[in-house]
């Protein structure tokens, strides 16, 4: 791997790892990790991330097809503008996040808790999309999809062992309304950053 590579490899999951931390499924990581192991936590993030970014790098590829490129570029900037904006207005709302970790504490066992935690994150992952959209701009940049699969499962899986972390440690402490302010910075800064460089 040349210099470039490896600068564009860890910028892509240096970009999806803050995204992902100020993603509606990072709070249910939080919440959860201060309420089940860490390692059921953790592997259960890492499981479903591997499973969303398999589906929306493939998904990025087949929109290709039939979309210009700059157009996916132009909706994915605007998506993640609307996004942080939405989140700045407090739009997003939290129920689902709330809805889903109560889902978890029901399930019973370690394994239980595994599989409903991978089935919400994923749900979770899908339904919001901000980071999809993120990865469908990635593919649409960058023409190796092993690639561009690496580094955004290198991003979410890192930040899915920080979350996991943190809200082992913090979880009490770490309130929806001061996540949802970073969060739309973050958005509303990535929306500018695709829009400006055309990434």
């Amino acid at each position: 791997m040349n210099s470039s590579t490896l600068y564009a490899f860890f910028g892509i999951a240096a970009a999806l790892f803050v995204a992902e931390l100020t993603d509606k499924d990072a709070f249910l990581l939080l919440a959860v990790s201060a309420k089940v192991k860490a390692r059921v936590a953790f592997l259960a993030g890492a499981t479903a991330f591997v499973l969303t970014t398999t589906l929306f790098v493939g998904a990025g590829s087949l929109l290709l097809t039939v979309v210009p490129v700059a157009w996916v570029r132009l909706a994915g900037g605007a998506v993640m503008l609307g996004y942080g904006g939405w989140q700045a207005r407090g739009l997003v709302g939290y129920r689902t996040v709330e809805e889903e970790e109560s889902r978890v504490e029901r399930s019973g066992t370690a394994l239980g808790a595994f599989l409903t935690l991978v089935a919400s994150l994923a749900f979770l992952d899908i339904t919001v999309y901000a980071t999809e959209v993120l990865t469908v701009v990635l593919v649409s940049k960058y023409s190796d999809l092993l690639f561009v699969f690496t580094a955004v499962c290198t991003g979410l899986i890192a930040a899915t062992a920080f979350e996991t972390a943190l809200g082992n440690r913090l979880g009490r402490l770490l309130t929806p309304r001061r996540l949802r302010v970073v969060s739309a910075a973050v958005f509303l800064a990535l929306g500018v950053a695709i829009l400006v460089s055309g990434a």
